[in-house]
């Protein structure tokens, strides 16, 4: 029974100890061996002739640890770990019970209690992956990873919501974070406009394939450039696409790290707004970059100033061509515009005009760069039945479609109780049947 209680090493020197003793290994190999002075083996030798395979375990084994932390030390963490920080990783768990409680713990003795305590799996026997890692790019704003993550942020405090992020690849460093309602173009434009003024223009941005950042459509895709696309060119800033989500694992990583830590740090800061939450990330990407952020293999900054021609106003903004009718009207976003009839105006007929969408909500007509005065004609904002809508615009445009609906007559809306009407006569006699107008007969009856 002893031997079966031996460890790996106690067991590889009995085998060492064995074959010396029947003469079959010398001495000065067994020291080779097992890493021990001769005189060490000698006594162990002894030992083995006198006590059997005993003497080699350890006379140390089954007692506690000399730096073993107190009982009461253990019962403390684990009680404000199950009270307070149920759902987190020993790691985020220790770094609030030392932040918070005054209880230094390492993460490793946290998780071993965690494990032994019920509040925590261990993950060491998780499939490897088997995408093969993609060597980080050597500078800081060579190469930035940007994508978008729909996720119940605020847990069940505030709807779901986007949260953009602005990777750098050659430093896993979050560079820009922006809670938004939906993926969007115009969301993107202000993010990007908040990133340029901050840190400057880098090399290039690596994205996926949605709409916002590539032309997906087949007759379009080689020559066409998205706004966005637009955007970036104006700025001589490149934009690559990955071919798969493994492509971009730096970003894709960060969001999982995110998913977990930020939700639970915003609770702890009771966010629950996009706005307060905007607000509160500055100190987050601080505190996050100085937790995970790693230093870039060459220590140049790949960043470029803004430069005096680089109008962030005009370039980050949403441009569509339109033709000019003969009475100088256009169409826009289901919108005619009327353009003041100036002598500039009257000479562009059957000429093309750029329609100019802001992120802040202003339009404007231009040719050339020269402004135009207009008038909105009319708009309706409404969804047409049936459009197609990107997945991930959907919360967006169900917003607008609740808005309309709240808008209606209570006799249009839907589930109303203005509408809820029996059937026919015979489940409520003297109500009109849904839709049809009550008999005279039947009405002179009433009365």
């Amino acid at each position: 029974m002893a031997v079966l209680s031996m460890s790996k090493q106690e067991f590889s020197r009995l085998d060492v100890l064995l074959r010396v003793q029947s003469g079959r290994l010398r001495v000065s190999d067994a020291c080779v061996l097992t890493g021990l002075q001769r005189r060490q083996v000698f006594r162990l030798l002894r030992g083995l002739k006198q006590d059997g395979a005993t003497s080699l375990l350890s006379k140390r084994r089954g007692r506690p640890r000399n730096h073993r932390l107190p009982a009461e030390v253990r019962t403390l963490a684990l009680s404000i770990v199950r009270e307070r920080y149920s759902d987190f990783g020993p790691s985020l768990a220790a770094e609030k019970l030392a932040e918070h409680h005054g209880c230094s713990v390492s993460r490793e003795t946290l998780r071993g209690w965690m494990i032994a305590d019920g509040l925590w799996q261990d993950r060491r026997h998780r499939a490897p992956s088997p995408h093969q890692p993609r060597r980080r790019r050597d500078c800081l704003g060579e190469l930035v990873q940007i994508d978008g993550s729909e996720h119940a942020w605020f847990e069940d405090r505030g709807p779901r919501c986007t949260l953009l992020a602005f990777v750098d690849d050659a430093t896993s460093r979050l560079l820009q974070l922006r809670f938004v309602a939906s993926e969007s173009a115009f969301d993107y434009f202000r993010t990007t406009r908040a990133y340029l003024e901050e840190h400057g223009k880098p090399v290039a941005f690596y994205s996926d394939k949605h709409g916002i950042f590539r032309v997906n459509r087949k007759e379009t895709a080689r020559d066409g450039v998205t706004q966005f696309g637009r955007a970036l060119l104006a700025l001589n800033i490149d934009i690559i696409c990955a071919n798969s989500p493994q492509a971009k694992g730096r970003i894709e990583r960060a969001f999982g790290t995110l998913q977990d830590r930020m939700v639970k740090e915003l609770r702890l800061a009771a966010g629950s707004s996009m706005t307060a939450a905007n607000a509160w990330l500055p100190g987050f990407i601080t505190a996050y970059n100085a937790r995970f952020g790693r230093d870039p293999a060459n220590a140049k900054d790949l960043h470029r100033p803004l430069a005096q021609a680089d109008d962030l106003d005009e370039i980050l903004a949403w441009r569509e061509e339109r033709t000019v009718t003969r009475n100088l009207t256009l169409h826009y976003d289901r919108m005619m515009l009327l353009l003041d009839p100036t002598s500039l105006a009257r000479g562009l007929v059957r000429k093309k005009v750029e329609v100019v969408n802001y992120p802040d909500g202003r339009f404007a007509v231009q040719f050339n760069g020269a402004v135009l005065g207009f008038k909105v004609f009319d708009k309706i904002q409404t969804v047409q039945p049936g459009a197609i809508v990107d997945n991930k615009r959907l919360s967006a445009v169900l917003e607008q479609i609740r808005a309309q609906q709240a808008a209606y007559p209570a006799r249009q809306q839907r589930g109303h109780v203005a509408r809820q009407r029996p059937p026919n006569n015979l489940e409520a006699p003297g109500l009109p049947s849904k839709g049809r107008a009550p008999r005279r007969g039947a009405a002179a009856a009433a009365a």
